[in-house]
């Protein structure tokens, strides 16, 4: 992610400064390799592109990769289309820049999560710098701006509590103190190349739901581990896979905040009766 905000802040000071209107262009088929903006929903863009760069396969192609964390986590619905608008803008008779209201909307859910890892939003993205009409420019779709508000939402956080070989007590009492509880298998590849790093392999089994939903919970834990990198980097090894049991709750603000975690080891035979015993258990 570091490479990700130099490339940017270098490569682009100003997305229309390192453009000029006025010059040649031509079109190009975006390539295959570039797996950022290959299903964004057309085929050709513009070279020069937005943020100044002409050459596709020295500088356009390795340079989208640079996203390529921020859009796994989903921290927006239209960040890919906001994003690749500027690396990779649609070949049409007129340019197409983004609207200053769709950086917007875009910056504000997606900011925080460059926050978690360390980084600002980008200066060579500052919204201001883009068209506040919205006639000749791409717009936020209506159909986005309720998205998914009823649905708890994974944030950045402190890390949680990691506790190995806990007693029965340490875990029946944690299930009696957070919302909700749940056993999952982390899996972390060593090498990501065009998938996340991180992903929760098989199905999410609940001993306490609370307010969890089950058709949302394992994309929910996924995009916690993708925004919250550091604190995932320290539960699972590369190539490894891990059960846990996962222990939180769901704050006011509807953001999903993971409490207390205990590593599931064949051994813990503590946790097996904590979670047998939890059924007929009284807090």
């Amino acid at each position: 992610m570091a490479a990700f905000i130099n490339v940017v802040l270098l490569a682009a000071l100003h997305p229309l400064m390192a453009f000029d209107m006025g010059q040649s262009t031509r079109c190009v088929t975006i390539p295959n390799q570039m797996r950022v903006c290959k299903d964004v929903g057309y085929s050709e863009m513009r070279l020069p592109n937005f943020l100044g760069h002409s050459n596709l396969e020295g500088e356009v192609v390795p340079r989208s990769e640079e996203w390529k964390p921020l859009l796994q986590t989903g921290c927006h619905p239209q960040a890919q289309a906001f994003l690749c608008s500027l690396i990779a803008p649609v070949c049409l008779d007129t340019f197409i820049q983004p609207c200053r209201s769709l950086c917007v909307a875009v910056r504000d859910s997606c900011a925080p999560v460059l926050a978690c890892q360390g980084h600002p939003w980008p200066e060579a993205l500052n919204c201001d710098r883009f068209p506040a009409e919205e006639d000749m420019c791409l717009s936020p779709h209506a159909k986005f701006s309720h998205f998914a508000k009823d649905l708890p939402k994974p944030a950045c956080q402190n890390c949680p509590s990691v506790e190995e070989a806990p007693s029965m007590k340490r875990v029946l009492d944690s299930f009696c103190h957070h919302d909700f509880a749940v056993t999952a298998k982390l899996h972390r590849r060593r090498l990501s190349n065009a998938l996340p790093e991180f992903e929760v392999e098989g199905r999410v089994e609940f001993i306490r739901q609370g307010p969890l939903l089950p058709y949302d919970t394992q994309h929910l834990l996924q995009q916690w581990l993708l925004i919250n990198l550091q604190c995932a980097s320290v539960l699972v090894r590369p190539g490894r896979s891990q059960l846990y049991v996962l222990t939180g709750s769901v704050q006011t603000d509807g953001t999903l905040a993971l409490t207390r975690l205990f590593p599931w080891h064949k051994k813990d035979a503590n946790i097996a009766v904590a979670t047998r015993k939890w059924k007929h258990h009284k807090c």
